[in-house]
């Protein structure tokens, strides 16, 4: 492409503007590639940062879960006062709940209903968790769950912040295709009638 030298004239061995640019790239262009180049740093910075973050405070919030459960429950010894397979149905974990008596540290008598083995006979002794008001529950949650819950809230906020910024460059490459469709438009109106009067006299 053929520019202007200083005296105002147009040199034809040159093909560089003087400031060296590229005459086909346009602002459009510029800006994508800046735009893209700044995302791109974005990306190697934050996803780390927002998913060690994020998993932290997961684990973290898991790990208070944890220590309040063992805290508040311990094992005790109770025995079954019915037979398993007669008084209880099978649950999807594969035990049965069956009716169960146990006495606390103080003397006292508890009685509640506890998951055991399918088939367990009455009279048979079982080790069941229980809060400090004495009810049945569940085992504490144990550490590796809250560890499990913070690597996997790393990974899914890896995974939206990196969507994001696929999802951003791909909004901002639609704007500035539509600037360079309409500039591109506006450019052969200008050009088109010369292009005709020329190869269609």
């Amino acid at each position: 492409m053929a520019v202007r030298d200083p005296d105002g004239g147009s040199d034809p061995h040159r093909s560089e503007p003087a400031n060296g640019r590229n005459p086909l790239v346009r602002r459009a262009d510029r800006i994508e590639a800046w735009c893209s180049a700044a995302l791109v740093a974005l990306l190697f910075a934050g996803v780390p940062t927002a998913s060690l973050g994020v998993g932290r405070v997961a684990y973290e919030s898991e790990m208070h879960t944890v220590r309040a459960q063992a805290a508040e429950r311990h094992r005790v010894q109770a025995r079954l006062t019915a037979d398993a397979e007669v008084m209880a149905q099978t649950d999807t974990d594969g035990t049965s709940r069956a009716p169960v008596r146990w006495a606390e540290g103080n003397g006292a008598q508890r009685s509640g209903t506890a998951a055991v083995a399918p088939g367990t006979a009455k009279g048979s002794t079982v080790r069941i968790w229980v809060d400090r008001t004495g009810t049945v529950t569940t085992a504490p949650m144990p550490e590796k769950a809250a560890v499990a819950t913070g690597w996997a809230a790393g990974f899914l906020t890896a995974g939206l912040v990196t969507a994001w910024g696929f999802g951003a460059r791909a909004v901002m490459r639609r704007l500035l295709d539509r600037r360079r469709y309409a500039r591109w438009e506006h450019e052969w109106e200008a050009f088109e009638p010369q292009w005709s009067r020329r190869y269609h006299p």
